[in-house]
């Protein structure tokens, strides 16, 4: 049987041949064609087309592919086998599917036959190290580990894998074992790649040379500053033709010369020493060390004696300064340095990466050791310290020289002050953006609401208490009311609800709920109640007030009942501030004037230090989910700022009989002028207009307006609605006169306020009930419109009937005596 070699060899003898055939024919197809036609250009055409077509063939028959080797046997595995099998390299080879195909005798002894890499009985880390090795193989050709350990940690190999066969079906696994006497060869790997990055960052240039003086391998570091360049491969190269010394046997590196800076040489042999010689091999390489020496004056005696005086310089320093020698070691600092990293009671500590979050410690030491090293620069780098992780602090870093070893000076600023001042503007500003965000919800809210209730109230004309929907009506509207008493606490914190102020004593408002808080804190909780003498009044609603101060005693219920028993004590206490006070005081917040101060304490442990800047957030509550809405304290908040007061929150140590607790401080501006008497409008009843009154009705929520049509005209007052101001000017142009108008204050395009402006310049009495779900009080001073009416969203029928009743009512009373 012939092989593909013999088929090949015999070809090419028989190729002669075949060619002196070929062209004899070729030759006599030519001669016929001559012969036959008798023209010399026809035969000359013919035979330039067949040297045409015997050049392609030849061409095409040269760059043919190689045949495939279909018939090739399969490979004979013992062969491979009797190849592979080596006393010191366990081999393996896998297929595609990581099956065993073949494996040496020591592969077998040490992995056994029936597993293939990488499903190897090893240690778990170092089996996927191997499965990361295979896919890089397949992937790449070829793949290295390092190490990989049994799972007794008693044996060792390094491993390699790449494809192989004719069509890469295969991958040849090498194990070798791993000893002691590779030491050299792994510092070679590291010295040239990750070590000896490492060890430059450090100030520590390495090499690794044979005892002939040759370098096997070099760090970046070494190469940067002998040669110039950082991937330059020094190996092969003498040791000592990159380096020079002085006479005072300092060494640098000759590319340098005598302005960089000198080294200290340290020698490392590598191979482990004989234990009966107590040698080292001749032929260790040895791993060359040049550590940084450091520039300055040189002398001992006169670092040491300058040292002293220069810590007692920066000491007097306002300026927190600290310095580190070239190994990041912090040598001192002054006190203004320790009072900004927090440090005074607990002294320097060994490394500035001490002071700073985990997060910035590496970046931190870097740059110490960056500055220690270079020349005498600085800069200023952003850490976070320990202390205050969420506030980022600048720190300035400077190269120091002239001083013996290079060391780096370290600036921190004291900004606790600082910090504190944009802590109050970052909560003040977010506590307003809150309050706005909350107003603008509250007041669309309303608007719905106002729907809800109005459609409830009309479906209620329709249904006696015995109807089967009567009780479901009355709990859709029951719930709308709970609703809008929510919206009311969200308008309380935003500072836009609408309050009645009135003159009062702070003291009488206490007592008017002292019952109340009684039955509220309960039996357990005892509740003392202290006045100051000579307090002065307030301007502020008492129903508000009342408000606040049921807040802050549930609240402090709530604290007592989470700690012990429940039981423990309640003190509400009214104080005279007077502008003295407040001056000694020393507060930023705190304007300088008299102020009546309402003061809660409790005994209820106190409030946690991250949670008291956020208390009088809406939302925020500490309570289980369910048991508290966390509006609690921001209507407080809300209806104090509104009220033209202030409440601060702070823990006492040793509060009420010594126990600690929270202490929540109201202060309500003395109201200086003339006490406003306390006027009620008198009622009455919208029946007595059910025939008469034309009314004017703008508003642009298609819900609201449609509710409060059907109530006015179920009263009996005739209704022109509009959607917006310009329809309602025009609607006021084209109609007769109206009795009363009635609309809402924020509308698109033109709003309530600008409309109602220009309906006075035609008619001047012409009264104007403005529907609005913000704070009255505020409206009046925004819109300066005279005979102006206020009533407040959510409203029922009867309210809006009733109210504007009560107006044309009073306008008709005034024109009788005129008449």
């Amino acid at each position: 049987m012939l092989t593909g070699e013999d088929r090949t060899s015999l070809v090419a003898g028989a190729m002669p041949w075949g060619w002196l055939a070929l062209g004899g024919a070729l030759v006599a197809s030519v001669l016929a064609v001559w012969f036959a036609s008798g023209l010399a250009l026809l035969t000359v055409a013919y035979a330039g087309a067949l040297a045409t077509l015997i050049i392609l063939g030849v061409t095409l028959y040269r760059l043919r592919p190689a045949p495939v080797a279909q018939a090739l046997a399969p490979p004979d595995w013992s062969v491979t086998v009797k190849a592979i099998d080596r006393p010191d390299i366990a081999v393996a080879i896998t297929d595609k599917a990581n099956r065993l195909v073949c494996a040496s005798s020591l592969y077998v002894t040490q992995f056994g036959e029936n597993l293939a890499p990488p499903n190897l009985q090893i240690d778990p880390q170092s089996q996927e190290f191997l499965l990361v090795a295979a896919r890089e193989a397949w992937r790449d050709g070829e793949a290295r580990i390092e190490r990989l350990d049994s799972r007794d940690g008693k044996r060792h190999w390094t491993a390699s894998a790449r494809r192989a066969g004719r069509g890469d079906d295969y991958l040849v696994w090498e194990f070798a074992p791993r000893g002691q006497d590779d030491v050299a060869t792994d510092f070679a790997r590291l010295m040239s790649g990750s070590l000896g990055a490492v060890l430059s960052r450090a100030g520590v240039e390495g090499a690794l040379v044979g005892p002939d003086g040759i370098i096997h391998a070099a760090g970046p570091g070494f190469a940067k500053r002998a040669s110039g360049d950082p991937a330059a491969t020094l190996a092969g190269q003498e040791f000592v033709q990159y380096l020079r010394t002085d006479e005072r046997d300092r060494i640098f590196f000759e590319r340098e010369g005598r302005r960089g800076t000198p080294h200290r040489l340290v020698h490392v042999p590598l191979n482990p020493v004989d234990e009966e010689t107590g040698a080292n091999a001749s032929d260790a390489p040895s791993l060359m060390l040049l550590l940084e020496h450091g520039v300055g004056i040189g002398d001992s005696e006169n670092v040491e004696s300058a040292a002293p005086q220069l810590e007692a310089l920066l000491g007097a320093l306002p300026l927190g300064l600290a310095m580190a020698d070239r190994d990041g070691r912090l040598l001192f600092a002054n006190s203004a340095f320790l009072r900004a990293a927090d440090r005074e009671e607990r002294g320097l500590p060994q490394y500035p990466s001490d002071l700073v979050v985990p997060e910035d410690k590496s970046a931190l030491a870097d740059a110490v050791r960056r500055f220690a090293r270079g020349s005498a620069t600085s800069a200023d780098m952003a850490i976070r310290l320990r202390h205050a992780p969420d506030d980022p602090v600048s720190m300035g870093l400077a190269g120091v020289r002239g001083l013996g070893d290079p060391a780096v000076l370290l600036s921190l600023a004291d900004t606790s002050e600082e910090t504190r001042l944009k802590r109050q503007v970052a909560q003040a500003t977010k506590m307003q953006a809150v309050g706005q965000l909350a107003g603008g919800v509250a007041h669309d809210f309303n608007n719905v609401l106002t729907a809800i209730i109005g459609y409830c109230d009309l479906m209620l004309l329709r249904h006696s208490p015995g109807d089967s929907d009567y009780d479901d009506i009355q709990q859709i509207r029951a719930n709308s009311n709970r609703a809008a008493s929510l919206t009311r606490q969200l308008l309380a914190f935003s500072r836009q609800q609408t309050l009645k102020p009135e003159v009062l004593q702070l003291p009488d408002v206490v007592s008017e709920v002292s019952q109340l808080l009684k039955r509220l804190v309960g039996e357990k909780i005892e509740l003392v109640v202290r006045h100051d003498r000579d307090l002065g009044p307030v301007r502020a609603d008492p129903g508000q007030l009342e408000q606040v101060i049921v807040n802050l005693a549930v609240n402090a219920r709530d604290a007592i009942q989470s700690r012990g028993d429940g039981s423990g004590k309640v003190s509400m206490a009214t104080r005279r501030i007077t502008a003295k006070d407040v001056r000694a005081m020393d507060s930023d917040i705190l304007p300088v004037g008299d102020y009546t101060a309402l003061v809660v304490q409790d005994t209820g442990g106190g409030i946690p230090e991250d949670v008291l800047g956020k208390i009088f957030e809406p939302f925020f509550t500490t309570k289980e989910q369910g048991k508290g809405t966390g509006l609690g304290l921001s209507t407080v908040y809300g209806i104090v700022k509104q009220s033209g007061g202030f409440i601060f929150a702070d823990n006492m140590e040793a509060g009420l009989g010594g126990k600690p607790g929270a202490r929540f401080t109201l202060y309500l501006p003395v109201h200086r002028g003339a006490v406003e008497p306390v006027s009620k409008p008198p009622e009455t009843p919208a029946a007595g207009w059910a025939t008469g009154g034309r009314v004017l009705l703008v508003e642009d929520e298609d819900m609201v307006r449609a509710v409060a049509e059907r109530a006015l005209a179920r009263a009996g007052f005739d209704v022109t609605p509009c959607s917006d101001g310009e329809e309602g000017l025009a609607a006021f142009a084209n109609n007769d006169p109206f009795d009363l108008v009635i609309s809402d204050v924020v509308m698109p395009g033109m709003d309530g306020p600008t409309m109602a402006k220009g309906i006075r310049r035609v008619s001047p009495d012409l009264p104007i009930l403005f529907m609005s779900g913000y704070a009255e009080e505020q409206l009046r001073k925004d819109i300066d419109v005279p005979d102006m009416h206020f009533i407040s969203k959510p409203f029922s029928v009867q309210q809006i009937s009733q109210k504007a009743g009560e107006i044309i009512g009073a306008r008709q009373t005034r024109r009788e005596p005129a008449s």
